[in-house]
């Protein structure tokens, strides 16, 4: 017969850090944190991308294109639901004068189409900077990818120093 032989405080142990972790809130609250910290370098980088494409153009109302593209590039951390993971995006809403894919325009060779000062009359090709997004991105993922393994790691890492 096989027996397993337990020491009492180990047992107590495990259960009181199973307890405090019971929900997973906190671990999961520091976790995502952990793995955004991780993805800021990739942030800093997509922001300096579009925020060094020339701007040639007369002056809008509103805020600079480059500079609302800027503002919404984000680290996101998910960690449940259909599609968990991490990931450096740009959000669509609040896009001056209604350009929503601003940041996938500006970052592809075709570029996009628009009217001459709301003339729908005359319309112009125009590209922006192709890659700023897609490029750092691509060059540093294998540091990211490991900076987001040294976060899950370290979650791993607190649970079994509670044991």
């Amino acid at each position: 017969m096989i027996g397993v032989e337990t020491d009492g405080q180990a047992l107590k142990k495990v259960a009181r850090a199973l307890r405090d972790e019971e929900d997973g809130k906190a671990l999961a609250r520091d976790l995502g944190k952990s793995i955004r910290k991780a993805l800021e370098p990739a942030v800093i980088e997509a922001r300096a991308g579009i925020m060094g494409m020339p701007s040639m153009g007369l002056p809008v109302e509103g805020q600079p294109l480059r500079q609302a593209i800027s503002r919404r590039i984000k680290a996101q951390a998910r960690l449940s639901g259909r599609a968990p993971g991490a990931r450096v995006r740009v959000t669509k809403k609040g896009m001056p004068r209604g350009f929503e894919l601003a940041a996938r325009r500006t970052n592809r060779r075709k570029g996009w189409r628009h009217p001459v000062h709301g003339n729908t009359e005359k319309w112009v090709q125009q590209i922006g900077q192709p890659g700023w997004f897609d490029d750092p991105m691509r060059r540093g993922r294998p540091r990211y990818r490991a900076a987001v393994l040294t976060a899950m790691n370290e979650a791993a890492r607190r649970i079994t120093r509670k044991v």
